[in-house]
């Protein structure tokens, strides 16, 4: 009877021991439900208004994605309005040439007096 009471306490110590540790292990997802997971700012298959939501990319969305059409180059002012050139720059909605444009001289909003040549306010 004794030996039969001591294997009961150690059996019951070592499932405790068991459970104990289990709640380290971190929980697995199948690779399937990792594969298939919308991304939170995927609005094709919710709501556009998912883009309006705090730290999302931007406020409109295009092709399923919330984008920024103030400055992204691949949607600039609107859905789908690729900038084109060496350097494509969304500055505003619009498409830019940083290194001539007189409002954006090379970076977005920095206006020149005079002319833009290479980025440079009045260059040379």
């Amino acid at each position: 009877m004794r030996s039969f009471t001591v294997c009961l306490i150690m059996a019951l110590a070592m499932a405790a021991t068991a459970t104990a540790s289990r709640a380290e292990i971190p929980t697995r997802r199948s690779r399937f439900l990792l594969a298939n997971a919308l991304p939170f700012y995927d609005c094709s298959k919710k709501s556009a208004a998912v883009c309006l939501a705090p730290g999302s990319p931007g406020a409109t969305c295009c092709g399923g994605q919330c984008v920024d059409t103030v400055s992204s180059a691949y949607h600039c002012g609107r859905c789908n309005k690729v900038c084109k050139g060496p350097h494509p720059t969304c500055c505003g909605g619009r498409c830019v040439d940083l290194s001539s444009d007189k409002d954006n001289c090379g970076k977005c909003g920095n206006q020149c007096n005079k002319k833009c040549n290479y980025g440079f306010c009045d260059y040379a």
